[in-house]
């Protein structure tokens, strides 16, 4: 058995992860998990919801415009560090993931660095690293359509998600259809 190919896909929130991971699942051949971190997100218990132990959100005025700027406590750090052995553990049984992530590169936390933890337990398989961008604009238009996020959350990610990242492949989901980032990573890796 050939090892597991997983795509992580990072970027803002709203800025077409899902999309993007749908359409791969669409045109592959062979069967690609999709794994997002938001699921995970849903499992705390809401009373961890702008809670320090969990997730707290601070509204902030940027450049005149609101931003939501988002911590971690404990609760929803130890969630999210099991997030990551959960997508190796999917891989270890020979699963293909297409993971739909939100990391802070250069962020440092008493249970380790997102990024470094992903890169040492997916070595044994076919990891790439996918940055997912467009511009804030369409970012903020997407955000304010879906109705299930705060405003300014993307603003407050935008300028820190992507910092301190290497990508294997960068796409640009305002200049391309979620098909045709699709068919990009699908060529660029030859899946």
């Amino acid at each position: 058995m050939k090892p597991a190919t997983v795509l992580l896909l990072n970027g803002v929130g709203s800025v077409g992860k899902g999309s993007v991971a749908r359409a791969l699942q669409a045109i592959e051949a062979a069967p690609f998990l999709h794994v997002e971190m938001d699921a995970f997100l849903a499992m705390l218990p809401e009373r961890y919801l702008n809670h320090p132990d969990g997730l707290t959100f601070e509204t902030l005025i940027e450049d005149g415009r609101p931003s939501v700027a988002v911590r971690s406590g404990p609760v929803a750090e130890r969630l999210l560090k099991g997030m990551r052995h959960a997508v190796a553990a999917l891989a270890a049984a020979g699963n293909n993931l297409i993971v739909d992530e939100v990391l802070f590169g250069d962020v440092e936390t008493e249970y380790g660095n997102a990024v470094a933890d992903y890169r040492a337990l997916l070595a044994p398989y076919r990891l790439h690293m996918v940055g997912v961008f467009a511009p804030l604009e369409v970012i903020e238009e997407r955000e304010a359509r879906r109705g299930d996020r705060a405003a300014g959350l993307a603003r407050w990610q935008f300028d820190r998600v992507h910092r301190g990242m290497v990508y294997d492949l960068e796409i640009d989901t305002a200049a391309a259809s979620p098909e045709d980032c699709a068919r990009a990573i699908k060529e660029r890796f030859a899946l």
